[in-house]
């Protein structure tokens, strides 16, 4: 399926498609969401005031996401050899716009329920720099390295950006069991199926709306050997293992930023 097609594939979204046409498109691959709970009440001070945090049973959620990036490039533009393919790797956590007074706050289709990115470290400094100045996102300057043996992802990242806390990954990671799709309601459709992002500019909410098929994720294995992403955005994670999904590929189109009424 073609970028273009994703928009006539829309029965599994949260909300309606944004009227307008999207701007860009990306490819994720090899995937891993590892999550942590966190409590709400640590979790609240760091996510900034014009959201509301995202909680699912009481519990907010932190997560730390390698992956592959490609097919990275503006609508109607063909790839871009060194540009368009390159590793990054999300710390999030969930998040939902301000509800007005009186709307259901169980209705996605008001709150549309988002992902928060505390940090969003990449290997290509023309996309830190354009998802900067245009996404006003909180991108770094890294350097990675990410091979596949098998079905094994070996992954490392080292913050180079210049002023930025000090973050690094080095772990290996992959799928333990066959693909299925979420069912609503779960804690696993709760986590992956977010169609927009959230990001602050001054006293200003802005929201980004994305658009892809459901996530096809399989259980996964990781042995993580370092981890201070979460450290780097003033997170302690618990001792216990995080929940881990892997995803092989995932096609998406994105919309401008755009401010929060």
């Amino acid at each position: 399926m073609s970028h273009a097609d994703l928009v006539n594939h829309t029965s599994h979204r949260l909300w309606t498609l944004p009227q307008m046409p999207w701007i860009m498109r990306q490819t994720w691959y090899d995937l891993l969401f590892a999550h942590w709970p966190i409590p709400p009440e640590v979790m609240r001070p760091l996510v900034p005031p014009q959201m509301q945090l995202d909680t699912f049973e009481g519990m907010a959620w932190l997560g730390v996401v390698p992956f592959g990036m490609t097919n990275v490039a503006p609508r109607g533009v063909p790839n871009i050899p060194g540009i368009s393919t390159f590793p990054e790797l999300n710390v999030r956590t969930y998040v939902m716009a301000p509800a007005p007074p009186g709307a259901d706050l169980h209705d996605p289709a008001v709150t549309k329920p988002g992902v928060y990115f505390f940090s969003l470290d990449a290997a290509n400094p023309l996309a830190v720099m354009g998802a900067r100045t245009g996404f006003k996102l909180p991108y770094f300057n890294a350097k990675m390295k990410f091979t596949e043996q098998g079905e094994r992802i070996h992954y490392t990242s080292h913050r180079t950006h210049s002023g930025a806390p000090a973050a690094d990954f080095t772990g290996s990671y992959g799928p333990t069991g066959a693909i299925y799709t979420t069912q609503r309601d779960t804690l696993d459709h709760w986590l992956t199926e977010r169609y927009c992002l959230y990001t602050t500019s001054g006293k200003r909410l802005y929201r980004a709306e994305i658009h892809h098929l459901q996530w096809p994720l399989q259980p996964a294995s990781a042995e993580i050997a370092v981890n201070t992403m979460a450290a780097a955005a003033g997170i302690t994670l618990p001792p216990q293992p995080p929940l881990l999904h892997f995803a092989k590929r995932l096609d998406m189109v994105n919309w401008p930023l755009l401010a929060v009424d």
